[in-house]
């Protein structure tokens, strides 16, 4: 820092800041505090953040460990300890809660890897498709965001009227008007409540990768595929050579959000089907919220969802440790 020294009356020393030192610390402070200001701003969200989902799921990996049942839920702190034993019972797959955890875990995969795989065809296909401008593609493009812009509980409510045994639209089409089925079916109960189930998820989570999509295509030059035109390429052969690979990253994306929220719907089954759902729709998410709220095993179902948490850290970094890779090889 520069200063000047003035010697006043009565031989006194006296030391003064050059101003261009003052300057320069007034600007040092003015860029602390305008790097400071966006943490600054972020601290609300950080706090509701930790208060909504950390310290409740700190908790839930405490209750596991306790012996949390009914006759301790009015101070849940006071039950004893267990140990490992909820997450033994959890895990022992020859004992029927093993036994029917792993049933719903098996369910959901399933359910996960169809529901995530129509979801991403159909919304491709139909971003695809609404790529070409034509008459009423602005009408038709917010047709298709419907169903995701709809509330869940007044949009499954609705299927579940449709699904109706003896006055509902599915039986109605299929059975009155298409000839297709013998009789009516029942679609809330037994296995074909599973295609239910699919149905509901399908037509409620595909706007979504379309809308996804559609936004990746913008940045796709018209160019590769007016050349690509010129060389004899067909359509298939666009989407194949030139769309697929520019999405790649938005579809990674894409399919990690789609596992994660379709392996923890509970709103789609628990409306659908109430808070018991048939052995066909057995998600783990309702089997968990069993366990803990209707069986009153609140040590159990802590465990269980721990377990479940574990398990989609492990997929999720499997996924993003596959994904980054192939990107650091295509890249080279």
């Amino acid at each position: 820092m520069t200063t000047t020294v003035s010697t006043e009356a009565g031989g006194r020393t006296v030391r003064k800041d050059a101003p261009g030192a003052a300057r320069g610390s007034r600007r040092r402070t003015g860029r602390l505090r305008r790097a400071g200001l966006p943490y600054f701003l972020l601290l609300p969200a950080l706090i509701l953040e930790l208060l909504v989902h950390l310290v409740p799921m700190v908790i839930g990996i405490v209750m596991s460990f306790k012996e949390l049942t009914q006759f301790f839920i009015r101070d849940w702190s006071t039950a004893p300890w267990s140990g490992l034993d909820n997450y033994t019972v959890s895990v022992d797959f020859d004992a029927p809660v093993g036994e029917a955890l792993l049933h719903s875990f098996l369910v959901t995969v399933a359910f996960t890897l169809l529901s995530v795989g129509l979801c991403w065809l159909i919304g491709t296909a139909a971003a695809i498709c609404m790529q070409d401008t034509f008459r009423g593609r602005g009408l038709l493009r917010a047709l298709f965001l419907v169903p995701y812009a709809l509330p869940v509980y007044a949009a499954v409510i609705t299927w579940v009227f449709m699904f109706q045994h003896d006055n509902g639209l599915v039986n109605h089409v299929l059975h009155d008007q298409l000839h297709l089925t013998d009789q009516p079916s029942f679609w809330l109960i037994g296995d074909n409540s599973f295609y239910a189930l699919l149905t509901v998820s399908v037509w409620k989570g595909w706007p979504f990768a379309f809308l996804i999509v559609m936004a990746g295509l913008q940045n796709i030059p018209r160019e590769l595929y007016e050349a690509a035109a010129l060389d004899g390429a067909g359509v298939w052969q666009q989407i194949r050579r030139i769309t697929l690979p520019s999405l790649s990253a938005v579809n990674q994306v894409l399919v990690l959000v789609l596992f994660l929220w379709t392996f923890n719907d509970f709103n789609t089954p628990y409306v659908l089907f109430g808070r018991t759902a048939p052995a066909a729709a057995d998600l783990i998410s309702v089997h968990i919220y069993q366990a803990s709220f209707v069986t009153w095993n609140f040590g159990t179902g802590s465990a269980m969802s721990v377990l479940l948490l574990l398990f989609l850290l492990l997929v999720t970094g499997v996924y993003l440790a596959v994904t980054s890779r192939g990107r650091r090889t295509s890249s080279v």
